[in-house]
């Protein structure tokens, strides 16, 4: 079962990829010169995206519940998958880099916003120069 689920080219993804290149925009897949492998990253920009999966990343959302099976396992396994963001934060701060987070309930689930809103987020975030962003659902 859990070999089917994908680490890159999810739906999701492939959705802001697909919107961001209609719209202009070029960039790098899962760089793995920059800590954290970024699923998107803009070199001329010093911008990176990420596109977290709520289950995976434990983000507080309708799409998130604890396991109920395994719960102690799953637990420490979000829980080093959250450590390891906050991480992969710092060290991209440090090195310069302006992180926008698109969190999978933004374009999927019942509170989910139209793909426009979304990708016009990232758009107005990449032309602009301020710091840190992310987007969620309702």
């Amino acid at each position: 079962m859990m070999s089917g689920i994908r680490a890159r080219d999810t739906r999701p993804e492939m959705l802001i990829r697909r919107g961001l290149h209609s719209r202009g925009y070029r960039y790098r897949l899962h760089y793995s010169k920059l800590p954290g492998k970024p699923d998107l990253v803009f070199p001329s920009r010093r911008a990176v995206i990420f596109i977290h999966g709520c289950f995976w990343h434990g983000h507080s959302c309708a799409l998130f519940k604890w396991p109920s099976t395994r719960a102690e396992w799953w637990r420490a396994k979000i829980q080093a998958t959250r450590e390891r963001d906050n991480v992969v934060r710092e060290r991209l701060a440090e090195l310069g880099w302006r992180q926008f987070r698109v969190w999978e309930c933004a374009v999927k689930g019942k509170g989910r916003l139209d793909t426009s809103v979304v990708l016009d987020g990232v758009s107005a975030w990449l032309d602009d120069v301020s710091g840190n962003a992310d987007i969620r659902g309702l």
